[in-house]
């Protein structure tokens, strides 16, 4: 499998890895990697987008995720995350995103998951707002 290089993320950020985020192999656990990927999809969100995390009317819910694994990290690691879209639907985005560890442009780890938009007290989907479909649209791959 070819891993994929920070150029082809147009938005990038930092992460720190935690105490917590290693396994009893030393490494950083697998299921970590998914809350990186939410945390740079969300940071990208409420940067670029406008999200208010805690009052929108509209907010996006993980409905799939994947995520292959290249080469080990470990606290105290320090990491970057690259986000992008690959789909961008009416009501949905697929996110790509991949992990680098620092120095490196070879993601340790890449994935991608989807988040339908739905009405935060019914939970239905609806259309994209208007000001997060024009940030994703600044990232489409």
């Amino acid at each position: 499998m070819t891993r994929p290089s920070i150029e082809d993320y147009p938005y990038v950020i930092d992460i720190t890895t935690r105490w917590m985020d290693n396994d009893v192999y030393g490494h950083v656990n697998n299921v970590t990697y998914y809350s990186y990927f939410d945390t740079a999809a969300n940071t990208f969100l409420i940067e670029r987008g406008g999200l208010d995390i805690h009052g929108a009317d509209v907010i996006g819910l993980i409905v799939e995720s994947a995520c292959s694994y290249h080469a080990p990290v470990a606290f105290p690691d320090q990491l970057r995350a690259g986000v992008r879209v690959d789909k961008l639907g009416n009501r949905a985005v697929t996110y790509g995103i991949g992990i680098f560890a620092e120095g490196s442009d070879e993601a340790v780890a890449n994935g991608h998951f989807v988040h339908v938009f739905v009405e935060r007290e019914s939970r239905t989907s609806t259309a994209i707002p208007a000001r997060i479909r024009a940030a994703l649209e600044t990232i489409v791959r």
